[in-house]
This record gives C-alpha cells, structure tokens and sequence, in this order.
C-alpha cells in the first residue's frame, strides 16, 4: 500500500499502474478549486457576518433565509449547480464557496456579538469613530470565532471538492478516486484518500499560522493561547 502511495505521487515504482506519477496534475487542479471556492464564500461570510453582528436591521433582513439556506445539505445544490454553471470549475467552485460561506458568517456574527460592551463603551468616551471602533476593538475581538470559522470552512472545502470532482470536472483527485474506484484500484483509492486527507492537514497548518500571527495577543491569555 505505501508503494503505491509513493508511486501515485512520484511515479518511480509503476505500482500504482496507469495512476503512476498523476498525482500532482490533479492536486493542483483541486488546490485550485478550494482556494478560489474558499476564497469567495469566507469573504462573503465575513462581510455579512460582520454586517448582522452589528446592525439589528441587516440581522433581520438577513437572518432567516440564511438559517433556511443552511440547512439543506450541500449536496443537494449540486444538480442546480450543473444546470446554472454547466460542467467544469465553475460548479465545483459554487459548491466550495456556499460550504465555506455558512460556518464563516455564523462565526462572524457570534464573534461580533461576543464583543464587550464595557471596551465598546470605553472606546467611544475616547474619541474613537466608528471605524476606528471597527477596526481596533470589534475585529480583534471577533477573530478567535472568526478563524474557528475559516477552519470549518476550510475543512469542509476539501470535502465539497471531492464531492463536485466526481460529478463535474474531469480532473482532480476527487475525479481521480472515483476513476480508481471504476478500476477497481481500491489500493489507489485508499492511497488517493490518504493524499486528500493529508492536504486537508496541511492547509489548516498554513491558516494555523496565519492564525498565531494575527491573534498573538491571546498567547499567555487564554487557555488556548
């Protein structure tokens, strides 16, 4: 099993058979698909989220179609998506981006709302504008429920990629397990999830310290820090 795992990535051992070798063609296809989907739903989420966390008007106006939208598994979408975006990135992409965007706007509202008065208060009776609100007391202190969020995302984003592969586009490793799985390849299938898992990983470690290098207040802070 490790020799096909190895032969899948760099393609020395032919053990994996006509999979041998394909495995960075297809990883760059779906790293591809998860940024850019990734991309756009947590930047939509956080906007919004930051949006009905603070004002009453947008949380009402806004609120309840996402708490409806929400729960309709993801996969369900899928057959709109084909039909609106017809083959290829774009529906995978829609399917990524609408994964990433309700565990990034929920974290976004409850870390705003999670914000201290008494500091809000404060703030004010220093002179600061709203802005200034914003950007020093209100987003510092909703970024820890904002990355819990962006690792949600992030996570579920590898899960959608694989779902929309093996539907839409014909390339990436989600496409790549479903071939070796008609192949009957099982050795390569299991080698494809291992890869899939470990990309997973390895993009959390990247946010991780995109996380420690924003959020270093918090070290020697809290529990977690």
């Amino acid at each position: 099993m490790l020799r096909v795992f190895w032969d899948v990535a760099a393609g020395q051992s032919g053990e994996a058979g006509i999979y041998s070798g394909v495995l960075a063609t297809h990883a760059v296809a779906s790293v591809w698909r998860v940024c850019v989907g990734f991309l756009v739903g947590i930047a939509l989420g956080i906007f919004l989220g930051l949006l009905m966390g603070l004002f009453l008007w947008a949380e009402r106006a806004l609120n309840l179609s996402i708490q409806v939208l929400r729960n309709i598994p993801i996969t369900a979408w899928l057959p709109l998506a084909i039909i609106f975006f017809g083959l290829a990135d774009r529906p995978a992409i829609f399917i990524i981006a609408l994964g990433a965007f309700f565990p990034s706007v929920i974290n976004t509202i409850h870390g705003v709302k999670g914000t201290d008065r008494i500091v809000v208060k404060a703030g004010l009776m220093m002179g600061m504008s709203q802005a200034q609100l914003m950007r020093l007391v209100v987003l510092p202190s909703a970024l820890p429920a904002i990355f819990t969020g962006l690792r949600l995302s992030l996570g579920l984003s590898w899960m959608l990629v694989i779902l929309a592969e093996m539907v839409a586009v014909r390339a990436g490793l989600g496409y790549l397990l479903l071939d070796a799985n008609y192949a009957f390849r099982t050795d390569v299938v299991i080698a494809m999830m291992l890869n899939i898992g470990i990309a997973g990983y390895l993009s959390d470690r990247l946010l991780l310290l995109v996380r420690r290098s924003l959020l270093g207040w918090t070290r020697g802070v809290t529990i977690g820090g």
